[in-house]
């Protein structure tokens, strides 16, 4: 019944005055949203994806339009002031229809009806190659060996065998696409796809090149050199301009991408554009002060350390990290974690000086203290 159903004008969420393509434009959304295919088993979606095409139905076609203006719902039942009945029949859209279904189904739509015979750029080809945490962090030249297709030069890419040529598919009449109506929920739904007979090509090959079995490439061994760039980082890839598989009908070559793996490092660990890593620090050099030895990926630097310092002592070295991607010159840092080394072995003179520095740190002067100091002693940090 006419109550029961919502304005036309409401369901897509536009204006009464809304231009053909703001309607269009809106239904669509709705349409891709609720389309049952993309939500299977929902019910509610199926009502909502009904209920917005039969709205744009009407608002689409400008005879119902102007009945829908003037008498609204009633215009299309039996006995209302317009023109009778109204059959909802999905063939009526088959126009944006067929742009929905190319979207849901990768098919046609009239942006896919194309001819699929103009250039087209070639597939990008994906490979990977593993460097060192130094290469990733400098970067380095690598040279890869890969199988590539190159157009055969017996046929020029034709895939024709020599004296022939292919010819114009009788099915497709050369635009590589034919058009295939289908029944759906809601009606018969026309939608174009790749020819089956030439696959989407526009030709059909009868006398095939010997070299290359018709395929109109010959796959070679290649040798591709690499460039990684200082501060890449485990994971990323490296895009290599029209070295991927070759084009069609005069296209450019696909792209290649390096996909690199960054091995793990014995000492360092990376963190964005930082390193971190621990250090030993000698518990002399610890009480006393000092400097300290800490490797970085610069090499070996000379470290200061105050006196008392304790461990997990962390210390920042300024510029000493990974370089940018975008600017070698600029660099993140390395931060050091110092851990104290206690000696665990020591010999009879070692130990007798820690003893006597044991008991300048606990010993007690007082013959009253004699037993407290025996009770300090064996909390001492060196024992006999």
């Amino acid at each position: 019944m006419a109550e029961n159903k919502r304005d036309c004008y409401e369901v897509p969420g536009v204006a009464r005055g809304a231009s053909d393509d703001e309607i269009k434009k809106a239904y669509r959304q709705l349409a891709k949203k609720y389309h049952p295919d993309m939500n299977p088993g929902d019910k509610e979606a199926e009502a909502k994806f009904k209920e917005a095409s039969e709205a744009y139905a009407i608002l689409s076609d400008p005879d119902k339009k102007r009945q829908y203006d003037q008498f609204g719902h009633a215009a299309f039942e039996q006995g209302g002031g317009g023109a009778g009945g109204f059959e909802f029949n999905m063939g009526d859209m088959g126009d944006i229809f067929g742009d929905i279904f190319g979207d849901l189904f990768g098919g046609g739509g009239r942006r896919s009806q194309r001819a699929n015979n103009g250039p087209m750029k070639g597939a990008s080809v994906r490979t990977g190659i593993r460097i060192t945490f130094e290469e990733a962090v400098f970067g380095t030249e690598k040279e890869l060996e890969l199988n590539l297709k190159d157009p055969c030069e017996k046929c020029h890419g034709t895939g024709a065998k020599a004296g022939s040529s292919p010819e114009t598919c009788k099915k497709c009449n050369g635009s590589g696409q034919v058009a295939v109506t289908q029944q759906s929920l809601f009606g018969m739904v026309r939608r174009v796809q790749p020819c089956p007979d030439c696959s989407g090509s526009g030709k059909i090959i009868k006398d095939k090149c010997p070299d290359c079995y018709g395929s109109g490439y010959i796959t070679k061994r290649k040798k591709i050199q690499v460039s990684v760039p200082a501060g890449i980082d485990d994971g990323q890839s490296i895009r290599i301009r029209e070295k991927g598989e070759p084009g069609v009908n005069g296209g450019e070559r696909g792209d290649l991408l390096v996909e690199v793996s960054v091995s793990r490092h014995p000492i360092f660990q990376r963190q964005d554009y930082d390193i971190y890593s621990t250090a030993p620090l000698p518990f002399t050099t610890a009480a006393l002060g000092g400097d300290v030895r800490i490797t970085t990926v610069d090499g070996d630097v000379l470290y200061t350390v105050k006196p008392g310092t304790q461990t997990d002592t962390k210390v920042r070295l300024r510029g000493k990290g990974v370089p940018s991607l975008r600017n070698k010159q600029v660099r993140g840092d390395h931060y050091v974690t110092l851990v104290v080394q206690v000696p665990t072995k020591l010999s009879h003179e070692q130990k007798e000086l820690l003893k006597k520095l044991d008991d300048s740190f606990y010993g007690r002067d007082s013959e009253e203290d004699a037993q407290e100091g025996k009770e300090s002693k064996k909390k001492g940090f060196f024992k006999k």
